[in-house]
């Protein structure tokens, strides 16, 4: 069975160590169903071993509770903090590791071709972006300022991954 031929269920991630993001959009036919989105909050306190096991059973779940067949990301780069784009790679390899363990496939998609998928700009701004994820998916304007910038990346990327394929 070709991809094009099946329901397609997408995770898009925005991983963070103190907040993630993420979305899943079932797309059947020409439609798009936002299935589930929200963010995941670690603790400081936590240590980072906890955390990666947080991360992963968390996500883990969604999965396979809601049938996700791709997995979205950014690609990461390399930002003031070497210590921070450690720490991500660890998040990002928790999804790998997830994606082969379920057999899922892995799109990754640089900021600006995500910005550029939803907005008609790859130099938009987050704030642009999440202008136009906001106008397609309005009820997460429910969502508090700081969560809602997590949430509309993740589903920016999720947008991407069902757009370029």
């Amino acid at each position: 069975m070709e991809q094009g031929d099946r329901s397609r269920v997408l995770l898009g991630v925005d991983p963070g160590f103190s907040i993630t993001g993420y979305a899943i959009l079932k797309k059947d036919g020409g439609k798009a169903y936002l299935l589930d989105y929200g963010f995941l909050k670690m603790s400081s306190q936590k240590s980072l071993v906890e955390r990666v096991g947080i991360f992963f059973t968390c996500f883990e779940q969604k999965i396979v509770q809601l049938g996700v067949t791709e997995i979205a990301l950014e690609t990461s780069f390399l930002g003031k903090n070497a210590q921070t784009f450690l720490k991500l790679g660890y998040l990002r390899g928790i999804l790998y590791l997830l994606a082969s363990k379920h057999h899922l496939i892995v799109h990754e998609f640089a900021p600006r071709e995500v910005k550029g998928a939803v907005t008609g700009y790859g130099a938009a701004s987050k704030d642009q972006v999440a202008q136009m994820v906001l106008r397609l998916f309005p009820k997460l304007q429910t969502l508090g300022a700081i969560e809602r910038q997590d949430v509309t990346d993740a589903l920016a990327v999720c947008l991407c991954g069902f757009w370029k394929q």
